[in-house]
C-alpha cells in the first residue's frame, strides 16, 4: 500500500506542495490508515488545511478509498518517515 500512495502524492501533489517550498513525507500507510507530514514552509502554515482537503486527501483515497488520513505538520520528521520526490 505504501508504494501506491507514494506514486499517486509523487506524481502531482508533491511539485505542487514543492512549489510552495514544503515537503510531503509518509509516515505510515495501510488499506486502512494513512499517516502523512508536511514539513518545510508547510509547518504550521494556515494553508496545510486546504492542502490536506484539496490535494492529499483526493490522491489518498483515489489509491485507498476507504483509509482514515491522518495529516501532520512541523520541522521535526518522524522517524522512518519516507520523503517523497
Amino acid at each position: 500500500m505504501t508504494t501506491a500512495i507514494e506514486r499517486a502524492l509523487s506524481e502531482f501533489v508533491s511539485a505542487l506542495v514543492k512549489a510552495d517550498g514544503g515537503e510531503i513525507y509518509v509516515v505510515s500507510a495501510t488499506a486502512d490508515d494513512v499517516h502523512l507530514h508536511l514539513t518545510g514552509t508547510c509547518a504550521g502554515c494556515p494553508g496545510a488545511t486546504m492542502t490536506r482537503e484539496r490535494l492529499l486527501e483526493p490522491a489518498v483515497h483515489g489509491v485507498a478509498p476507504k483509509a482514515t488520513l491522518k495529516v501532520t505538520t512541523g520541522w521535526r520528521v518522524p522517524d522512518g518517515a519516507t520523503k517523497i520526490d
